[in-house]
């Protein structure tokens, strides 16, 4: 009887081996580029190299128990060693490896060229200058600044309604990957339309400068925006909003898209998905909402006891309002950590903020910015 050894070479045990790694390294390097070119999740290739992991065993197992003859594959211990074939099968194996592993090999020089690039020689003597210690850094192409819109509504009482449609457009540029935004807080020291864009670019260290105004009247509203570069003060485009406030929804979506295209930021799928993302198609509710995030920086209990009044009226008209509960337990949440609530009030409390999270991973899995509220929520209240 043949030695172990000896055995697994004339069933190709070694060659299936050899063959099965040299595959799988071809098989995970296309998978690194075609999977995130089709946005799949990292979860996706874990299981990937799972499954080629668990494979190697199995193909090592087929090679040892079965042969592959002339009539089909079968079971090794019903060929006799004299009608066996596993020799040329052998041979035709080697030639196979033989082209993967050159295919590898091109794949590997390809990668490693392209990663670590030649030095031009005739400026690999040339000193290379350093940029001066104070020097200013490069401001992004793709940076952003959105100011305070002006609230042209002639009853005063409307200006909620200009905060809110900045704040909508401001949070789906900030959805962007590729765009730098600047925040609210940071913006809001600034007028609607200042006489010095350039000066309030290079404070805010942007590139672009997204101005806008308001004008709500009755069922009706007007949203004026102009898009400037800080370099030179030029405008690249203005756009005007006529709309219904039963389909102003869409219009934070396509300020948000056009001012990407004029950028020339890429959005990937989902980030496309979170720009059209609309929360309700309830006027009223969005009106409500609106209301209530106009006072998110307000510093009164009073205020955050208005916030909280106006998106219960939001979530009241849509169950599924999930920018609106999530305004809710952030503000309840901040209510508890202030010491406002007492301590027969700190179960409610708790219980609410499970409750809305659960609402809001729910309706709205995708934005991110609101469960990352509620996991605050969830961890504050439940601190003792």
């Amino acid at each position: 009887m043949k030695s172990l050894p000896a055995e697994l070479k004339r069933r190709n045990v070694y060659k299936v081996a050899v063959a099965y790694a040299v595959v799988a390294w071809l098989l995970l390097q296309a998978a690194s580029i075609l999977f995130p070119a089709f946005e799949a999740p990292p979860w996706v290739m874990k299981v990937f190299i799972a499954a080629i992991a668990a494979g190697f065993p199995l193909a090592l197992i087929f090679a040892w128990a079965f042969e592959l003859t002339p009539d089909g594959i079968k079971r090794t211990d019903e060929v006799p060693v004299s009608d066996s074939i596993t020799r040329t099968t052998g041979r035709k194996m080697v030639a196979l490896v033989a082209v993967l592993a050159a295919i590898a090999a091109s794949l590997l020089i390809f990668q490693l060229t392209r990663r670590n690039p030649p030095a031009n020689t005739q400026n690999s003597t040339a000193p290379v200058s350093s940029p001066p210690a104070n020097a200013a850094p490069a401001i992004s192409s793709k940076s952003i600044a959105v100011l305070p819109f002006a609230s042209l509504s002639e009853d005063k009482a409307n200006a909620y309604f200009a905060d809110g449609i900045q704040d909508e457009i401001l949070t789906r540029l900030s959805k962007i990957a590729e765009l730098k935004v600047i925040s609210r807080t940071s913006t809001q020291q600034y007028q609607s339309k200042p006489g010095n864009v350039s000066e309030i670019a290079k404070q805010l260290g942007v590139a672009h400068i997204l101005e806008g105004s308001v004008q709500k009247s009755g069922e009706s509203v007007r949203v004026n925006v102009q898009l400037i570069k800080a370099e030179g003060d030029s405008h690249l485009w203005a756009e005007t909003y006529d709309r219904k406030l039963t389909d102003i929804f869409a219009v934070e979506s396509e300020v948000a898209q056009r001012i990407a295209s004029s950028l020339e930021a890429k959005l990937t799928g989902r980030e496309k998905e979170a720009v059209n993302y609309v929360g309700t198609k309830i006027p009223a509710a969005y009106d409500a909402y609106l209301r209530g995030i106009a006072l998110r920086n307000a510093q009164s209990r009073e205020d955050q006891d208005r916030l909280i009044q106006y998106c219960r009226q939001a979530v009241a008209l849509d169950p599924n309002y999930a920018a609106a509960w999530a305004d809710i337990a952030v503000a309840e949440g901040l209510k508890y950590i202030q010491g406002i609530r007492t301590d027969a009030q700190r179960a409610l409390v708790k219980e609410a903020a499970r409750t809305r999270c659960g609402s809001i991973r729910n309706t709205a899995p995708g934005t991110p910015r609101w469960e990352c509220m509620c996991i605050i929520v969830c961890r504050t209240t439940t601190r003792r």
